[in-house]
């Protein structure tokens, strides 16, 4: 965005990171790749509890609309959904945490019985929505052993999370999904605003995850790297930059603000929107500012 005359961001935030007592940004990354040894398990294969779990999700979900996970078709998520129902319709909130398909081999009982537990106690709340979705035995029996666990993780209670594909699974440069990046930056491609991309590209196809350093209309237009990735082993350049608030005249933080800038000087911007006040007047609104 256009900056503002005169502005102390800059020094503001240059002074935060030298004093106090926490630690300074720095990049952090993985060197080795990682691996998840899962025990012997059979095939995966859609058991009839995932089959209805997904049935119900999308008839539910489809009365939701508009989701904010987005619009439909969706694939079924394990991210533990839990679906309640009040005056104004069904509405969607999460569990502890979700249990993806393969994590159950893996599972304490004890464990996964806390989010029954937690599931229990919100629906008697909303006794009617666990009566539609036919759950009650489910919230009422303790998970105690293996067959247990794989109801659950097949219910309606867990694999019951609306997700389009790409948000779902997608990889970049498309849309970067829940199994594939953190959830800390996967989950602002939900909440940001539409004209601001999370994922920007430099020159060489590398991506970066980037947010802007003030508020919207501040006039402040440089941006924070929060991730950066590429093919193969990151390099200490690209690695430089996690963590580090980029110029205004950075190539990376023009990219992020391109599309804000191009309503700006098409004058697409809504009176109401912060950033209207850089908005180039026409000899029109000039004559009208003057009155």
């Amino acid at each position: 965005m256009p900056k503002k005359p005169h502005s102390n961001e800059a020094t503001k935030h240059k002074r935060r990171f030298k004093t106090g007592a926490g630690v300074s940004p720095h990049p952090e990354h993985e060197d080795m790749p990682w691996t998840m040894w899962i025990p012997e398990h059979p095939k995966r294969t859609d058991s009839k509890d995932y089959v209805q779990s997904r049935n119900r999700m999308n008839k539910i979900a489809a009365t939701a609309e508009p989701f904010f996970y987005g619009r439909s078709p969706f694939e079924d998520h394990h991210g533990g959904g839990l679906w309640l129902k009040d005056e104004n319709g069904w509405f969607m909130l999460r569990n502890l945490a979700g249990m993806e398909w393969v994590s159950q081999f893996c599972a304490d009982p004890k464990k996964v019985d806390t989010l029954r537990q937690n599931a229990k106690r919100l629906y008697a709340r909303f006794p009617e929505a666990a009566k539609e979705l036919k759950i009650q035995a489910l919230l009422d029996t303790p998970i105690t052993n293996a067959d247990q666990i794989a109801s659950w993780t097949d219910s309606v209670c867990n694999a019951s999370v609306p997700l389009p594909r790409q948000t779902h699974t997608g990889t970049l440069p498309k849309n970067a999904g829940m199994h594939h990046y953190p959830a800390p930056v996967a989950e602002i491609a939900l909440f940001k605003q539409d004209d601001f991309p999370l994922w920007v590209a430099d020159k060489k196809g590398n991506q970066h995850v980037v947010v802007p350093v003030g508020r919207r209309g501040s006039g402040d237009g440089r941006v924070r790297v929060l991730l950066a990735q590429r093919k193969g082993r990151p390099t200490k350049e690209l690695l430089a930059r996690v963590g580090k608030v980029l110029r205004a005249d950075h190539p990376i933080a023009q990219a992020a603000f391109a599309k804000q800038n191009q309503k700006i000087g098409q004058r697409t911007v809504e009176m109401n929107d912060p950033m209207f006040m850089f908005v180039p007047l026409n000899a029109t609104s000039r004559k009208s500012a003057r009155r």
